[in-house]
């Protein structure tokens, strides 16, 4: 029949073409690429989460942080046991006194986040990834000590 979903019944009202889908990748909402661009050239916001919406099957923002919110306000807003992609832009002064900026990615996925969270989030962020142009740096976490400042600080030279 036109229009129904094929695969067969699993007991949970799900199909097997559902699960097919969460492991290939979600839309993006147009969001997330209008706050990234926003970010990247008008440095409107410090940061933005970005979460799996898996009634809509797509990626949108979750938080916008504002110029002025800290590290410590980003890293606040991971959750402790859900996984999470995320954009930071860096503000930082080098050994030659210049100023400069770097946008970090961050893959966000904590030891204590569901195993079926873990894998979507890792299937899509390639994908996903690809959709912000302009990410420099590229890190990925499971605990708050892998996205320590230190850390920001030393990978962006």
């Amino acid at each position: 029949m036109e229009g129904m979903k094929g695969g067969g019944g699993r007991g949970d009202g799900r199909n097997e073409g559902d699960y097919a889908n969460a492991a290939s990748g979600f839309a993006v909402d147009d969001d997330c690429k209008l706050k990234f661009l926003e970010l990247k050239a008008k440095r409107t916001y410090r940061f933005i989460v970005f979460k799996i919406d898996e009634k809509k099957n797509e990626v949108i923002v979750e938080k916008l942080g504002e110029p002025a919110e800290s590290y410590e306000d980003f890293t606040a807003n991971l959750p402790d046991n859900e996984c999470r992609y995320a954009v930071y832009d860096f503000d930082f002064v080098t050994a030659e006194n210049c100023q400069k900026s770097r946008i970090f990615f961050i893959g966000w996925s904590p030891d204590t986040a569901r195993v079926r969270n873990k894998m979507i989030y890792a299937s899509s962020k390639d994908r996903f990834k690809r959709e912000l142009d302009g990410i420099q740096v590229e890190l990925q976490a499971t605990d708050p000590t892998e996205i320590g400042l230190d850390v920001i600080k030393s990978r962006a030279n």
